[in-house]
């Protein structure tokens, strides 16, 4: 990838709703480059979309917990991720190395809608399930360092 379209995925990811004009601003391309640029980018799925951050605090999911998973008999198909699929508490599941086989994201409003969760998600998907509730978060959706590559 050019250095100046390293650049601009960084300045996107510090800031998805940056205009056209401060990315040209940022890069010392014209605007229309600078558009060019971004289309191209995201018809490589280099820049695959751009989200909202969402205060789960203030929208009342407060509670964020890691959840590992492993299946009880081994030998089952590894189908956890779409038998979970349904379950819109689970923000992000990762298929991992260890132990266990996945770990799930969740948010929820409270230690018992966790609990009710965990039943869920150990019904869905026939898995023992392992939990860390987090207390903190001191950063996360932290942008990608894009050094030469």
């Amino acid at each position: 990838m050019e250095e100046i379209d390293r650049r601009i995925v960084t300045l996107l990811a510090k800031d998805g709703r940056m205009s056209f004009t401060d990315l040209a601003r940022e890069t010392g391309l014209s605007v229309s480059a600078v558009h060019q640029r971004v289309r191209r980018l995201e018809k490589r799925g280099v820049v695959r979309g751009y989200a909202a951050l969402v205060d789960h605090d203030a929208v009342g999911l407060p509670l964020t917990a890691f959840v590992s998973i492993k299946p009880i008999d081994p030998a089952a198909p590894d189908d956890a991720p779409e038998r979970l699929a349904h379950l819109s508490a689970i923000e992000a599941c990762h298929s991992v190395a260890g132990d266990e086989s996945y770990i799930l994201k969740v948010r929820v409003a409270s230690p018992l809608a966790l609990e009710e969760l965990l039943q869920h998600i150990r019904a869905s998907a026939n898995v023992s399930t392992r939990t860390t509730v987090v207390l903190s978060t001191p950063y996360e959706h932290r942008p990608p360092e894009l050094g030469d590559g």
